[in-house]
């Protein structure tokens, strides 16, 4: 835009212009243009693009490696979710473990109560039976010894021997009379 402006200044040189008063020449200003141009094209070529081929290679890596960070968050995340449930699963898991052991125990000290007071009832009732017998062993050689003595008095009273069926007599009749008391 500013070249076709020379060059109009410079063909209306009637008054002295831009032109003459800062000696600008055509051909040099051409060459300007065309130098400016090819160093432009270089640039251009040689610096511009592969900086800016660069640049996109580097915001598609950014983004990429953005786009990989939110995925691998996303994973994350879901990971996180996973082992918390796994977790939540676990305790659950343990909690009811818990609670059946608890039962098991309960039932097994129940039982093991059961089974000592049934042991204990038996060893009592064994006992009172052992005790019933003991006392009626003990009443049976108490007449038997208080049968004796008074077959043993009976043979002094009367300071005669006792002949085997007078003793039996005397035996029987003592035990009658003890029987009954």
């Amino acid at each position: 835009m500013t070249l076709p402006l020379f060059l109009a200044a410079a063909q209306g040189a009637a008054q002295p212009g831009i032109v003459e008063t800062f000696g600008l020449e055509t051909k040099y200003i051409i060459m300007q243009v065309v130098s400016f141009l090819i160093v432009l094209g270089v640039l251009y070529k040689f610096g511009i693009k592969p900086v800016t081929a660069t640049m996109e290679e580097r915001n598609r890596k950014i983004e990429a490696g953005i786009r990989h960070a939110e995925e691998m968050q996303a994973k994350l995340a879901a990971t996180q979710a996973e082992s918390a449930a796994i977790v939540k699963q676990a305790h659950g898991e343990a909690a009811r473990i818990v609670d059946d052991a608890r039962k098991s125990a309960k039932e097994f000290l129940d039982k093991q109560t059961q089974e000592a007071t049934a042991k204990a009832n038996d060893l009592i009732a064994k006992a009172q039976q052992a005790t019933q017998l003991e006392h009626r062993r003990m009443l049976a050689e108490a007449r038997a010894e208080v049968a004796r003595l008074v077959v043993t008095t009976t043979e002094r009273v009367l300071a005669r021997k006792l002949t085997d069926a007078d003793r039996a007599a005397y035996n029987d009749a003592a035990t009658r009379e003890l029987t009954g008391v």
